[in-house]
């Protein structure tokens, strides 16, 4: 572990620089373990590494020392990190799955193949980042293992589900973007007039379900009627 600063009143702590999900449950512990020191004013946790803003009445050595306690019995203790499973219905169909026919080709697999394995495999969000909402998820099985587009998108739909890589990801809203999209969400996740906006949180666990063309058109539906529970979300 390194601990640079990272401006006037933030720093950086740097684990082990490689996606792996000890690593990042390291960070997570920490994060959570931070939440409850008064002078720190924002975490921003990442795969290997977590930001840490701290208060202009302490300093970068006295944050640190801290952060090297912690971590020292981080070591020897084995944190809950209260972790969530969140089940995603997407619907992998066309008009739905833009890129499905060019992962079959990348991947070498059936649709039903590439189905089968998305929605069997439970993720873990690895970080949020690149728009505001965004959850890496991780790992992917190495069977649907596809790069990203080689030309963007200009425009991305919103719940839109893709694959880059080990990774997979849902789109939060519009945006442009580059990877490989084999269905869509009708559930929103992100809120911005919600007390907690997000869906997601560093830590939880996804597991997408498969579902037709009219069952997505029947949650649209309900959640454009404002008839869709949304609370266990949004809180």
């Amino acid at each position: 572990m390194k601990i640079v600063r990272f401006g006037d009143s933030a720093l950086l702590v740097n684990f082990e620089q490689r996606i792996n999900e000890a690593i990042n449950n390291q960070v997570l512990s920490l994060y959570h373990q931070l939440q409850k020191v008064k002078e720190v004013t924002f975490l921003i946790p990442a795969y290997c590494s977590l930001t840490v803003g701290f208060s202009a009445q302490t300093s970068f050595s006295a944050i640190a020392e801290q952060i090297e306690k912690l971590t020292h019995k981080n070591q020897s203790t084995d944190h809950n990190l209260n972790t969530r499973l969140i089940e995603i219905p997407v619907c992998y169909d066309a008009p739905y799955a833009l890129d499905m026919g060019e992962v079959i080709q990348k991947t070498g697999r059936s649709q039903q193949e590439i189905i089968k394995a998305h929605s069997e495999t439970t993720y873990k969000v690895y970080m949020l980042g690149f728009v505001a909402g965004f959850a890496y998820l991780g790992s992917l099985p190495k069977q649907l293992f596809c790069p990203r587009k080689t030309e963007p998108r200009k425009e991305v739909l919103a719940g839109s589900v893709g694959l880059a890589g080990l990774q997979t990801g849902i789109y939060p809203a519009n945006a442009p973007g580059g990877w490989q999209i084999i269905g869509r969400t009708p559930l929103p996740t992100f809120n911005p007039k919600a007390d907690n906006p997000t869906l997601f949180k560093a830590g939880d666990r996804v597991k997408f379900k498969s579902i037709s063309s009219s069952e997505f058109k029947e949650i649209e539906k309900q959640v454009s009627s404002n008839t869709f529970n949304l609370e266990e979300y949004y809180g």
